[in-house]
């Protein structure tokens, strides 16, 4: 798929691994929709829209349903296509499953796997119309090996490869391709509040000795966007972290 021109809505796209995505397609000249549950800031729109392209602002919750179909309706209205979808967004609530509670448990899988589902679905019909997109989804190596303290959020991840594969199938016919980015430890406002106890545990499992940037994770994504013939694929970028 030739990016430019084309239009990227990205959830969870005010800050971290979402925004450097956001910035990366408009550079390639893609118009882009950035997204959070709050208000935009006009900087972060007007930063974007000096590479030229569309950048426009739609918030709302991808783990409502409703939700999900406005905003992906609002984006076709605005820019007249969703051509491709990243999903993003995802919270944690870490906590030892001993001890996690069933809210803290339900909250992560709901935004960061119920939400991928609905935006998902939202933005189905249009593409399987056109026979043409692609959506990429953001997953974790957590939901390949798992990690302790993070039963939620690895099961998130885990089900959204599992998404991933599924959704990929049902649209292949279509030209629509379906893949996902498992990113290991990147340096992002998420990971800024670890301790360093557990960065530096992390950091002695990654065999190059040093933590992902936000722009090679949208690096990967810009590669899918326009790879006609990948799907239902998982891309690790971990440094080395998990190999098979």
């Amino acid at each position: 798929m030739e990016i430019i021109n084309k239009n990227v809505f990205i959830t969870g796209s005010t800050r971290g691994i979402g925004l450097a995505i956001a910035t990366k397609f408009a550079q390639l000249g893609a118009n882009v929709v950035i997204n959070g549950r709050g208000q935009v800031s006009e900087e972060i729109l007007s930063t974007l829209e000096k590479f030229g392209v569309k950048a426009i602002a739609i918030s709302g919750d991808i783990g409502s349903s409703d939700d999900a179909k406005r905003m992906i309706a609002e984006a076709v209205e605005q820019l007249g296509s969703v051509d491709v979808l990243v999903n993003n967004a995802g919270i944690t609530r870490d906590g030892m499953a001993l001890k996690m509670s069933e809210a803290d448990f339900e909250a992560v899988l709901h935004t960061n796997l119920t939400g991928a589902f609905n935006m998902t679905q939202a933005v189905m019909k249009s593409m399987t119309r056109a026979r043409a997109g692609a959506i990429i989804n953001i997953s974790s190596v957590v939901g390949l090996i798992g990690n302790a303290g993070q039963a939620n959020y690895a099961a998130s991840k885990a089900g959204l490869i599992g998404l991933t594969k599924s959704i990929a199938r049902e649209v292949a016919g279509r030209n629509v391709r379906v893949n996902a980015i498992a990113p290991g430890f990147i340096d992002s406002d998420m990971t800024a509040e670890l301790s360093e106890k557990i960065k530096d545990a992390m950091l002695g499992q990654i065999p190059m000795k040093r933590f992902g940037k936000v722009e090679e994770v949208a690096d990967v994504a810009a590669f899918l966007a326009q790879q006609e013939y990948m799907t239902g694929q998982v891309l690790t970028i971990d440094g080395g972290m998990v190999m098979y």
